[in-house]
Formats: structure tokens, sequence, C-alpha cells
């Protein structure tokens, strides 16, 4: 982009054989004017009488007739109709990919071409996929889809009709009206129920990788939204050379780049863009884009930046959120939530719901359709040697000793689902959270992923998977097409053990923060060892549950070297904590996490069947968690399974307000 470009932060299409230069990307800036994508025009709200691909007014689909062509974009068409049976206005989103695929005279979504038909296919079954997802959150913060259904070549979904204005146009308002940038209580306020909206769909694995202020709206009562899915555009750019590689500068962190190797997407992929959004607001302009970053960080911090118009911390937290390498960013929505203190802020009931609870956030099935890891077993102390359990099924098996550590450490070996005391001749040895080679999460193809918003007018139709930039063709439209069938039942997800730390996160009591943080995040095994600190605005008694990759989970603290870890409101405990527990890094590489719980009470995990490994206590594999876990929700405890229960020995009332964090740390050679 040049600096004729403008704050109009639409997905820009560039064509993988004509792509620019890193270097040639600069920021967008707030006051310029909009600017067209390649390939055509960005999509925008269509005239009355220029239905373009559309269905007409007046068609009827099912008990759901067409009033107004919304917008229409490259992937798909969004209507405004009315719903007869229950006399509601609503928005109507029609899969069409242009490109692709044409209306003929029957009203018909015909492909263009036999070669073009397994990518359409694919986009429509990410798109039915996306609406059945969408349809099972239930979030103020998110558009609700109230059914979908596949027909006439093509597939449908029924979402709610809502009017606002977006991100970009306040922001552009209040630079044109010569108002300074948002405050900071204003940026919470619009960072809140984003967030929590972002903790619900994080927890189903599913992440929006689109976020910029056209994508965040807010309603006439003050309510903010998260717009805008869309998982048919995402899978048929993945497909196909012929449709091109969809990014916005400025808000797209390197990963979202497919050349950079080795750099997976997830949470932190929309911390980056979250974190752009601020950053925008602040500055008037984007942060440099990522991928020019990668060559020469010429990134300003907003702690210099914008130093004296808001707190520390707050800029402090979006710098670090705005880190160009994954492994050195914020790596999920509950960590930034923390670093920010929103869990300290009383949030307008009309801009956010009050802060998630554990039934807040979709359960996780009892039923696991595999198994991760074996359980850790209880190894045994003969000195210089190392007891082994069963190996996890497909892991190779862990060496038969290891070496001793110096005198003064003590632990056990805990990696691809086998646990072993390491003793030395005076019988001490390291405890070490081996990764196992596992990724960060990754969305599948089919599975639902979030694309750019339609353009916003001074009143924006919402529709949770508006369409992306990309040329529209034309075609007619006839008789309607049959009434439309009810919609599929929603599967429950399996059981994810990083999505229950998630939700531990996201159920946490308002008010009660914790901060976890970590010199370093990504580790050189055999050389460095894990190491945190934490604090808390409240006393509390702390517990650290790790997960490896492979799936292993344990409770290392309180542990039989720590014994209880009582925490003072803001006492700064780190680890280690020179009791002789460490935890080193051993071969294979890949992530671990850590979460910190900070509770007014001791937390309990027996009804998880924890069993002793040395100096910590190992879960179970995922089977049997997941079973244990579903009694656990069963028996009326509030927060979710893996925050444990509240403990009090002979007290009348037991507190169960806790407070948490998550940390991920990354092990390499």
């Amino acid at each position: 982009m040049t600096d004729e470009a403008s704050d109009d932060d639409r997905t820009v299409v560039r064509p993988t054989a004509a792509r620019p230069a890193p270097t040639a990307f600069q920021a967008t800036s707030l006051d310029m004017q909009p600017t067209l994508a390649a390939g055509g025009p960005p999509p925008r709200p269509a005239p009355e009488d220029d239905m373009g691909n559309g269905l007409p007014v007046g068609t009827r689909l099912g008990e759901f007739e067409i009033t107004r062509l919304v917008g229409e974009g490259g992937f798909g068409i969004v209507y405004e109709a009315v719903d007869h049976s229950l006399g509601r206005h609503v928005a109507l989103k029609e899969y069409m990919p242009s490109a692709l695929a044409a209306r003929n005279a029957n009203s018909q979504v015909q492909v263009k071409s036999e070669r073009h038909r397994e990518t359409f296919e694919a986009g429509r079954k990410s798109f039915v996929n996306e609406a059945r997802l969408l349809a099972s959150f239930d979030h103020p913060a998110l558009v609700k889809v109230y059914r979908f259904w596949e027909g006439n070549g093509t597939a449908y979904m029924v979402m709610q009709f809502l009017e606002g204005r977006t991100l970009r146009d306040i922001l552009r308002e209040q630079r044109q009206a010569g108002l300074p940038p948002p405050d900071e209580s204003w940026l919470r306020s619009v960072l809140g129920p984003l967030t929590e909206a972002l903790l619900v769909i994080h927890a189903e694995q599913c992440y929006h990788r689109d976020i910029a202020p056209d994508n965040v709206m807010q309603l006439a009562n003050g309510r903010w939204l998260l717009l805008d899915f869309g998982a048919a555009r995402r899978v048929i750019g993945d497909m196909t050379q012929a449709l091109t590689v969809i990014l916005k500068p400025g808000y797209a962190p390197i990963e979202q780049y497919a050349e950079i190797p080795g750099m997976k997407q997830g949470a932190w992929t929309d911390v980056y863009a979250l974190a752009a959004v601020v950053y925008f607001a602040i500055m008037g302009r984007t942060p440099p884009p990522s991928v020019s970053r990668m060559l020469n960080d010429n990134y300003v911090p907003l702690a210099q930046a914008a130093a004296g118009r808001y707190s520390e911390p707050f800029l402090q937290a979006i710098d670090r959120a705005l880190a160009v390498r994954p492994d050195e960013r914020t790596q999920t929505i509950g960590e930034l939530r923390q670093q920010l203190g929103l869990g300290e802020v009383a949030l307008d009931p009309l801009a956010a719901p009050p802060t998630l609870t554990g039934a807040a956030l979709p359960p996780a099935s009892p039923l696991a359709e595999a198994a991760v890891a074996a359980a850790a077993r209880p190894a045994s102390a003969a000195p210089g040697a190392a007891a082994q359990g069963a190996p996890a099924r497909g892991a190779a098996p862990a060496p038969a000793a290891q070496p001793a550590a110096a005198p003064g450490r003590r632990g056990a070996l805990l990696g691809i689902g086998i646990g072993a005391v390491v003793l030395g001749a005076a019988g001490v040895g390291i405890y070490s959270f081996m990764a196992s080679g596992g990724k960060a999460p990754d969305v599948a193809a089919s599975a639902p992923a979030v694309a750019p918003a339609l353009p916003a007018s001074a009143a924006a139709v919402v529709a949770a998977a508006a369409a992306a930039s990309a040329p529209t063709g034309a075609a007619d439209a006839a008789s309607a097409p049959a009434a439309a069938p009810p919609a599929a039942p929603v599967a429950s997800p399996a059981f994810d053990s990083l999505r229950e730390l998630e939700r531990v996160v996201a159920a946490q009591t308002p008010g009660f923060v914790v901060r976890a943080e970590a010199p370093k995040t990504v580790l050189r095994i055999g050389k460095d060892e894990f190491r945190f600190s934490v604090t808390a605005e409240r006393d509390g008694y702390l517990t650290v549950l790790g997960l490896a990759p492979e799936g292993t989970l344990a409770r290392l603290v309180p542990n039989q070297r720590s014994g209880v870890v009582r925490l003072k409101k803001g006492q700064v405990w780190r680890f280690p904590a020179g009791d002789g527990f460490v935890l080193d890094t051993q071969d294979p590489p890949g992530p671990t996490q850590l979460l910190l719980i900070v509770s007014a009470s001791p937390r309990n995990f027996d009804a998880l069947g924890p069993e002793t490994s040395g100096p910590v206590q190992v879960f179970p594999p995922r089977d049997a968690l997941a079973a244990r876990a579903a009694r656990a929700a069963q028996q009326g405890t509030q927060a979710p399974p893996l925050a444990g229960r509240a403990q009090c020995s002979g007290a009348p009332a037991c507190p169960d307000d806790y407070g948490a964090a998550l940390l991920r740390y990354d092990t390499v050679h």
C-alpha cells in the first residue's frame, strides 16, 4: 500500500505471482481516502436497483422473503429478509463464490467448470460447518445464527439483523471532528466484550484471523460486536491459486503468510490483530506490516510513542501482544486480558456481559475419540536407576536411565506418558516436563475460521459470515426455491485438555487478578529450565498445572517438595522457588502450557483421579480424564473441572473464588 491508501482495513487480495516485496508495504493511515483492492472493488452495500449476482427482492426461501440486497462479495451474498413464521427481520447469507460458480436461470448455483467442483464443494462444506458452530455460540458480542441449510446447489445461513457503526467509522468521525484518540477507559470498554467473545470461540479451537476495525461494530444501545466469520473464503483460498492470498497489511501477523515455515496460527494470531486494532485507535495508523518487520523491525513501542497518555501496563501489554515472532508474543486472549487488567474493569452491561463463568462456555464432551497419552505411573526409588511406566500409544519408550542431578535437587521425569524418578548417589534428581513434538493448534481446512466483514455504512448489517473482496459476476434469478429443512444438530466437541485449561481462565472470578510472566518462553532443550513469576491482587493458594504437548497433564505445584504455597496480595512468587524442585527441558521439542491458579481456598483435584509420580501428581489419559471431568461437572460445582474444587477443613464457608493465567512455552533444539 502507498501513502495514498486509506484507513480502509478491508481485506486486500494480492495475486500470488505478483505479490510485492515485503518492504513495499506501508502502514494504513486513518485519514486517507478509500483504496480499491487488487482484482476489483471491496465488498460494498448494493444499491436497491443493482442486484448483481443476487436473488431479486421478493424471492422466497421457505419462510424467508428477501427484502433487500445488503452486500455482495467474492464468496457470498448477504440479504435482509423477513421471517414470516416468526415475524422478524433477519440477515440471510448465501454461499456464492463468484470466481467458481454462477446462478442459472432456475436460481440454481452451478460451478463454472468441473475443475472447480472440488474447491466449490469444500467451500460449501466449510460454510455449513461454520454455521453449525456459530449456532452453538451464545455471547452478546457474537452474532447469533438461527438456522442453516443446503439447497439450490449452494448453502444458506440465517442470522440476527443488527444495525450500527463500525469501529473504523467511529474512529474516523472522531478524528474528523478534531477529537483526541480514545482514552484508556473507552478502549477497555471495547476490549472487554471482544476478548470475552474470543475466549468463547477459542475454547472451540476456532480462530478469527481477520480482526480489524471494520470487523468490530457498536450497536445503537452501545453493545459491541465482533464480526465476521468466513470459513468458506479461507478454505477456497487455501485450495486454489486462481484465488489469491488474502491478508490485511498492518493487522495480519507474520504466521498468516504461508511462505513463513514453522509458524502456526492459533490464539496468538488473534492476539496480534486485536492489539493492532488498539494501536490503530491510539496512533491513527496501523503498526508496520509484520512481513516487513521480520526483515527490519522499525516498530516503535507504544510505551514510548504514547507514554503519558495511557497507563504503562496497558501500553506494555499491547506492545507484548504485537511482538512480531509468535513465540515472543502473548499467547492467549486470557493472558492478554490479565495483562490489560480487564478483570478489574466494571463493564457497561450494554457493552458486554458479566465475566464468563464455566457455564457460559460450551461444555466438553465426556467422550474422547482417541487417547492422547498413557497415564504416568509411580516410579521406583532405586538409586541410580529410572523406573519406567507404559509408554503412550505410538510413542517411543523413554530411556532407561537419566544423568543424576546435582545434590539438593529432587524431582521426576515426565514425558511421552511416562513417569520416573531420576536418582543419583545422594538420592536426588530433576523433574523434567518433556515436550513431545506437539504442534500449536491449527484449524482444519473444513473447520470454521473467520473472515472479513461486509463494509459498514451508517447502518451496517451484521452477518456472521460476510464475503471477502473479489470480483463478482452477474446472473438472473427466477422462481423461489423450496422451504428450508431444519438445522442439523450440533455435535459435542471431544475433550481437549488445552481447551479445558482455557476454560479455567475464562471462568475466573471477576477482580481476582493473577499476573504471570516468564523471562523466556522459547527454551533450548538440555540447557534451559522452565522459569516464571506470579503475583495476585488477593491473598490465595497457588496451584500450577502443566500440559505437555502429547497430552500428559500434571499438577506441578503444590508438590512433595514445596508443600502448600500461600501467596500474599502483591507478593511475587518465583519458580524455581529454591526448594530443590525444578523443571528441565528434554527431547522431543514442542509446546508446553502452564496454568497458574491463585485461589481463596486450596484446590482439590481428587475427583479427576491423579496419581503420584515422584514429587508431583499426574492425571489420567484423556478418555479417563474426560469421563471423570464430566462426572465432576455434574456434581454442582460452578468452576470448570480442571480448576479443581475449593477445599476447607471444618470451615463453615469455603470460598470458591480464584484467578488464573496461562503461560505457553516452546522447547527447541
